[in-house]
């Protein structure tokens, strides 16, 4: 009997009771405290968080001059990240530019063409005036020489020479008004050609514009500031248009994606405050609130949603995917990708 009484109280047994006991103290303190957060949370650690991670792609083909950053480095909005080699590009802008301006050369040619004829046709109508006034003039002679005729004062060549000159200033007349026609057919004509060579102008402009930006597209810049991806990319190395060169992650727009189970989303809304707390940081809960609720569950959204009506069904708790937003301010350590915890407060019945 001394012997057993001994036993029950050997230090190694106190030791492994009182650890025992701790162990059944610590259960029941963590399931009381999950049940009563059970009881007021939705919570879910099927979530994740998102960001734009977005590729930069080469808007021209050519080869890598530069690369201006190194893997992960944090950029801005506008920062130089790639030079391409530009001398094709400049060669081609050149040229633009020369077509413009010889455009441009014809066009003005063209104008003082249109300018000289429209003073032709100033000359013209003084050319008109004189050779009227001349037949009026030829006109009253022959009047006058008929009568001188009659009266025999003068012989009838006398006569026939007044009429010549009258029918050469008929002729002389008619000839004035002929090439007044003809100044303003050959203006309708140069500003029809005028009409054409604006238009001509034009696409040059447009193709001068077009080489100033494959120009500009040789330098590769940050679409907004971020943290870049993973370098894949050397200096002489040949790009092709639209190949993807990096990637940028926005890290000032950062949100929650989390698939809560369709049993727990009955009463969630817009606006809902939510409590996230990320694995890799320990004791930080951020704020958040609830920015859009998903039409459908996440099964319906995959490549090849599954068809219940082939007989081997099997039920399973679907989910809701749920986009979150972060209200709190500094939200730097989270990264996109990182596992949370989402905890909605339930509203009060």
């Amino acid at each position: 009997m001394d012997t057993i009484a001994k036993s029950k109280f050997h230090p190694g047994n106190i030791i492994l009771g009182i650890t025992a006991l701790l162990v059944v103290l610590a259960a029941i303190f963590y399931f009381t405290g999950y049940f009563l957060r059970e009881k007021h949370f939705l919570e879910t650690n099927d979530a994740q968080v998102e960001s734009y991670i977005n590729p930069i792609s080469a808007r021209t083909g050519g080869y890598i001059k530069k690369v201006l950053f190194e893997e992960h480095q944090e950029v801005k909005a506008g920062d130089t990240l790639v030079i391409l080699d530009n001398r094709e590009n400049r060669q081609r802008l050149t040229e633009a530019e020369a077509a413009v301006e010889d455009s441009r050369a014809q066009l003005a040619v063209l104008e003082a063409g249109i300018s000289s004829a429209q003073t032709a046709t100033l000359v013209n109508k003084d050319q008109i005036n004189g050779a009227k006034a001349r037949l009026v003039l030829q006109q009253a002679d022959i009047k006058r020489y008929k009568k001188l005729v009659k009266d025999e004062a003068v012989t009838g060549s006398d006569l026939e020479s007044v009429q010549s000159r009258y029918d050469v200033s008929v002729s002389d007349y008619s000839a004035a008004e002929n090439n007044l026609k003809t100044s303003y057919a050959r203006i309708a004509e140069l500003k029809s050609r005028r009409a054409l060579l604006a238009a001509d102008l034009k696409r040059k402009m447009a193709e001068l514009e077009l080489a100033r930006l494959n120009l500009g597209y040789t330098t590769i810049i940050a679409p907004y500031t971020g943290r870049m991806g993973k370098k894949t990319i050397l200096e002489g190395q040949q790009i092709q248009p639209g190949q993807p060169l990096v990637s940028i992650v926005n890290e000032k727009d950062k949100w929650v994606t989390a698939n809560f189970k369709e049993t727990q989303v009955y009463g969630m809304y817009i606006g809902q405050p939510v409590e996230i707390r990320v694995d890799a940081i320990d004791d930080k809960v951020y704020q958040g609130t609830i920015e859009a609720i998903a039409a459908s569950t996440g099964a319906k959204f995959s490549l090849l949603p599954p068809d219940n009506a082939t007989g081997n069904f099997v039920k399973i708790v679907q989910r809701i995917p749920i986009k979150i937003r972060f209200t709190s301010s500094d939200i730097s350590p989270v990264k996109a990708g990182m596992n949370v915890m989402v905890s909605v407060k339930k509203k009060a019945i």
